[in-house]
């Protein structure tokens, strides 16, 4: 099975990953968009390859740094389909060097090992909740591209550069109610996970990462409204966006890596 790798080989595979992501950040202008878009798909798909042979090896791994890695090259994938059809956006080689990093990070801290899976929702709840991570992180990548230029349009300052205000604007809050729907989705997930796995005791569950699930659901809820029944755009937007990201990220990745890493815990 293809999958099953071993742990020589998925290091070898996420170094390779790892270098086209950086040649690409370093040199992706000089190189022109062909060999550039061919040295991305490599990237993108070894690191595909190297994340599934932790989901799907056995046993399974997962933890913060697959997550993360997962959210990075969902992002990574969304920008480039999104440089294809709007050129300007122009927000892919910074991003490369994130994969750089992204990509190496589960090679050092792989997880937890889960020798059998409690429930049949908990991969479905993986895949909604880092879903949504995915779109959050592209509406906050947005976000802070749509707060640096109205910041350049009120100092007259290149104006005729990069995507128009409002069309970042608007594929910022077009992310935020994707994340928004797949968010809740996991919630749900996630909470008919809890029913089955601790038979009731709800209270069991009530961890951090659900509290800060929940308080950025809520915010990213107002955010919403906000916008819809009192116009909410600009900084004020974005900043509100930050705070819903900020909790969302302390929701899983935050508590396993106090977990996994500082206290050293499964």
């Amino acid at each position: 099975m293809i999958l099953a790798l071993s742990p020589a080989w998925a290091y070898v595979i996420a170094t390779v990953a790892a270098l086209a992501y950086l040649v690409l950040a370093i040199a992706s202008k000089r190189l022109g968009k062909g060999p550039s878009r061919a040295i991305f798909v490599l990237a993108w798909l070894l690191h595909a390859l190297s994340l599934a042979e932790g989901l799907f090896g056995q046993p399974p791994r997962f933890g913060f740094a697959p997550a993360l890695s997962m959210t990075i090259w969902l992002v990574l994938a969304v920008i480039a389909i999104e440089n294809e059809l709007l050129p300007q956006l122009g927000s892919g080689s910074p991003l490369s060097g994130v994969g750089t990093v992204a990509v190496l990070l589960p090679q050092h801290f792989p997880g937890v090992s889960y020798e059998t899976i409690a429930s049949a929702w908990l991969p479905l709840h993986w895949a909604l909740g880092i879903a949504s991570y995915g779109l959050f992180t592209a509406a906050v990548l947005h976000g802070w591209l749509m707060a640096r230029s109205e910041k350049r349009l009120r100092e007259m300052a290149d104006i005729d550069r990069g995507m128009p205000l409002l069309t970042l604007e608007r594929l910022t809050f077009r992310f935020v109610q994707a994340g928004f729907v797949l968010l809740t989705a996991s919630l749900l997930a996630g909470w008919y996970f809890a029913e089955t796995v601790y038979a009731g005791r709800m209270h069991a569950a009530l961890n951090h990462k659900t509290v800060f699930s929940m308080l950025a659901w809520f915010i990213f809820a107002g955010l919403l409204i906000g916008r819809r029944l009192r116009g909410w755009r600009g900084r004020q937007a974005v900043h509100v966006l930050y705070l819903g990201a900020g909790l969302l990220l302390l929701g899983y990745l935050g508590s396993r890596f106090v977990l996994e890493v500082i206290l050293q815990r499964g």
